[in-house]
């Protein structure tokens, strides 16, 4: 059973000697692998530890590279696939925006836990090495962002399980997003829906080209869709991706990026798009 969450007792900054007492405690359950978790649960922690030269970490936002691919030695030989456990609970918290633990430090500091992260990216691209590697964009939750869930305790057991806390899926919004939205009333460019709440409409803005490292898109409306909830999380997850003349597929069925007049999206977003999924 994956733990998600913060674990009782150890708060933010606790610090252990050797990756034996990270485990000890249930903050990182394995001694060895980077990434706890599963496929069908999601991750519930990784570690940090400057052991992949593709790592970029500045703090609030980490660019984690999977696992998979590598010699005894540590060089990567091989590519990463999304198909290997724990690269595959990565993008299973990302798609359902559950929180990762994130453990930092080596056998020669020690180890800290910094809190909780989500995974609000993930994509394959060359290496160092060249050959490709699954990233995984990770940023800090705020403790604002956080919903308290009542334990669950599993069957036959009459003591809840020690996870607190989840957290709710952020969808990042700006005025340029909302401008989108507005042009498009709130209706989905790729499936055609429009949701209502309490008879107003409801819609996402999703950049094209993500915002922010290393993507660094830009937040205008040639870069964004107005998109449901459900188009929202299979296109940023790339099970939508669009070609250049905007055309895709949806389940099964061709379809055209529905368009309104004042707003034209730039195909070189897309291409990038499709690229970094394909």
């Amino acid at each position: 059973m994956v733990t998600l969450g913060e674990i009782d007792g150890v708060p933010e900054g606790t610090t252990f000697v050797n990756r034996a007492e990270v485990a000890a405690k249930g903050v990182h359950r394995n001694i060895q692998a980077g990434i706890v978790g599963n496929e069908r649960e999601g991750a519930e922690s990784i570690v940090v530890s400057g052991g992949y030269e593709d790592d970029e970490d500045h703090g609030d936002v980490i660019i984690y590279t999977g696992h998979g691919g590598r010699s005894e030695s540590g060089e990567q030989i091989a590519d990463q696939t999304f198909s290997a456990s724990g690269n595959a609970a990565l993008r299973t918290s990302g798609i359902r925006g559950t929180p990762v633990r994130v453990v930092r430090g080596n056998t020669k500091t020690g180890y800290r836990y910094d809190g909780l992260f989500r995974v609000e990216k993930s994509w394959r691209e060359p290496g160092l090495r060249g050959f490709a590697v699954c990233r995984f964009r990770m940023v800090k939750i705020a403790p604002g962002d956080l919903v308290e869930l009542v334990p669950v305790a599993p069957e036959g057991n009459l003591s809840p399980v020690r996870r607190t806390s989840s957290v709710q899926r952020v969808v990042r919004s700006t005025a340029t997003a909302d401008y989108v939205k507005r042009l498009h009333d709130h209706t989905c460019q790729l499936c055609g829906t429009r949701l209502t709440i309490q008879g107003r409409g409801y819609s996402e803005g999703a950049h094209i080209r993500a915002l922010g490292r290393p993507h660094d898109g830009p937040d205008v409306p040639e870069n964004i869709l107005c998109l449901c909830p459900n188009c929202h999380v299979r296109f940023d997850n790339g099970a939508i991706l669009i070609r250049s003349d905007l055309s895709f597929v949806l389940d099964g069925e061709e379809k055209q990026l529905i368009k309104r007049p004042g707003h034209i999206v730039d195909p070189q977003y897309v291409d990038y798009h499709r690229a970094r999924h394909s």
